[in-house]
């Protein structure tokens, strides 16, 4: 997630460098054809560019309110997650029979919880964009804390020796350990520990985190559908193909050195067609590891810090951003 004002015109320009030198280069091919070669035949009417240009307006327009949709639902979950962590902390360290060693253990197991999902989020699909070559060569601006880290090494201290080990031979972390959570207070309330109250609010509320994990996978996994990414790539391409052979008649009847001009004016108006695409496209994913995806490292982060400070220890430092990226 951005932190800051705005992307400055370097990271922009930096992030579409390899756009704008094909525009550039799409748009000097039959100018100077026309203005050195005298192949003035050369055109198309502007009247049908124009049509496509308003399909890929329409279409691009489809895109971004579907990908914001996806982000706003990412970061209302997360927001979420955070108020029923706090929850779960307090219910736990509210609980009057459970010794403090049981208690902590119950917070830790959640924190595991949390460390599991968020790894999980960060594994890479087949339709995400984060490793083409313009999102990839932007990544030295920001940190991801899950590509960094591991997993295995990050469970190992909030787990005991044998429940991490089978975790981690599962395939759904996550699920695993909210499931250990979940066996964790039925066996308090078996043993008299824990009233059948509170034991039946404790299930709820993991009841209401399988929700969120849930409904984090189901936008992890099911994508922006791939007909209407599809159709736009390719009204996208038709433009930025035809629409130097629709400008150069028009700017011919201004002069005949005046065609030149075809090559910024094409290349200026690709760039801002690719870039509404490219917004819908870096923000359909939420949780790829992107420059603006939802800051779920920081999120689960506060989140640690909350609940440390309940358990009254010391809490790890905040994440901060890098070049204004909160991962």
């Amino acid at each position: 997630m951005h932190a800051g004002k705005q992307y400055s015109l370097r990271e922009v320009l930096a992030w579409t460098r390899f756009a704008i030198v094909l525009f550039l280069v799409v748009a000097t091919v039959p100018t100077v054809a026309r203005a050195v070669f005298d192949q003035h035949w050369l055109v198309l009417p502007w009247q049908p560019v124009a049509l496509v240009g308003t399909a890929v307006a329409f279409v691009t327009g489809f895109q971004n309110n579907a990908a914001y949709g996806r982000l706003w639902e990412a970061r209302q979950i997360w927001g979420s997650i955070i108020n029923l962590s706090r929850t779960w902390a307090v219910q736990t360290l509210d609980m009057p029979t459970a010794n403090a060693t049981v208690k902590k253990q119950l917070i830790e197991r959640h924190l595991a919880w949390l460390t599991a999902l968020r790894f999980q989020l960060r594994e890479k699909r087949t339709w995400e964009t984060v490793d083409r070559h313009d999102n990839k060569s932007y990544q030295h601006f920001y940190d991801v804390p899950e590509w960094q880290g591991d997993l295995s090494t990050e469970l190992k201290a909030l787990l005991p020796e044998v429940e991490h080990a089978r975790v981690i031979a599962t395939k759904n972390r996550a699920t695993h350990t909210l499931a250990a959570q979940s066996k964790a207070v039925a066996t308090l309330a078996a043993s008299g520990e824990l009233s059948e109250l509170r034991f039946v609010e404790l299930e709820r509320t993991i009841a209401a985190l399988y929700d969120c994990q849930g409904r984090c996978e189901r936008i992890k996994n099911f994508p922006y559908p791939r007909q209407f990414a599809t159709l736009n790539g390719y009204f996208k391409t038709a433009l930025v193909a035809a629409l130097p052979f629709a400008l150069l008649p028009e700017f011919h009847k201004l002069g005949p050195n005046f065609v030149w001009v075809t090559i910024p004016s094409s290349a200026i108006v690709s760039w801002i067609f690719h870039m509404l695409e490219k917004i819908g496209e870096a923000s359909e994913n939420p949780f790829m590891g992107g420059p603006n995806d939802v800051p779920i490292s920081s999120m689960a982060r506060t989140i640690e810090i909350d609940l440390r400070e309940l358990l009254g220890e010391t809490p790890p430092p905040a994440l901060t951003a890098k070049n204004n990226i909160l991962s």
